[in-house]
């Protein structure tokens, strides 16, 4: 296991103790979320700290708790929290979402959910704890999210892959939290997208879309990727 950290421009990630390493799909999301509004934010499972990191970043009013059921990934988190510039602003907690019972609400949730919701697991046990819906089901995270965020405000953003997009619609809307965009993302252009990024709120409204390409078809990473995540990634 790598004990190099995740070097981004403002921070490093230390991801020698977490399953779930930095990933594209993360990065994506708290490079996409836009958080200038929120005052409370909360990131749902989130391993190393890195979402909760980027929110840090973006918006430096906000005070960002981050929980994860996996003690690892809490002391990791814990550890970049501590080690990064918004030490003050950053909270870590160790416990399954549904013990969690923070003092009043947020105005944003954010989470990179578990992927798979049938019964084929990896390997590795604790990664499959992060990557499968056996500790966190997308109905807990909407009810729980339900519970978290006041009836009549809130936001939840969300990465996932596009094939799930109808069901954690379909259960947001048993919530009261409608599908108000949705990035739809491909890793080459022309390909079909295979990663959604998605904005839940508490007002029903047009759904509208949008669609971003990682890579163009010489491989090379897009301008609009570039624009996406530049201000985090120090390759670009």
């Amino acid at each position: 296991m790598s004990k190099d950290p995740f070097r981004f421009k403002q921070f490093e990630v230390a991801q020698d103790k977490s399953a779930m390493k930095v990933n594209t799909d993360g990065v994506l999301l708290g490079a996409w979320a836009d958080v200038n509004e929120a005052n409370r934010i909360l990131d749902i499972g989130t391993g190393t700290g890195v979402i909760a990191l980027m929110m840090a970043q973006k918006n430096l009013k906000a005070q960002i708790d981050a929980i994860d059921i996996d003690e690892d990934h809490y002391l990791q988190a814990k550890e970049n929290f501590n080690n990064s510039p918004w030490a003050d602003r950053l909270t870590a907690y160790h416990c399954d979402l549904s013990m969690y019972n923070p003092h009043g609400h947020y105005d944003l949730i954010i989470s990179n959910p578990p992927y798979f919701i049938d019964d084929t697991h990896a390997p590795d046990a604790r990664r499959n704890t992060s990557r499968h819906s056996i500790e966190l089901s997308y109905e807990e995270l909407m009810h729980e999210s339900d519970r978290l965020i006041p009836y009549d405000s809130g936001t939840i953003l969300l990465v996932l892959p596009v094939f799930n997009v109808p069901i954690i619609s379909h259960l947001g809307e048993e919530y009261f939290f409608y599908v108000s965009h949705i990035t739809e993302v491909t890793a080459v252009t022309g390909k079909t997208p295979y990663l959604a990024l998605m904005k839940m709120e508490r007002t029903k409204s047009e759904l509208s879309k949008s669609k971003i390409d990682i890579q163009n078809a010489e491989g090379v990473f897009t301008d609009e990727y570039k624009a996406l995540t530049k201000d985090f990634y120090l390759k670009f």
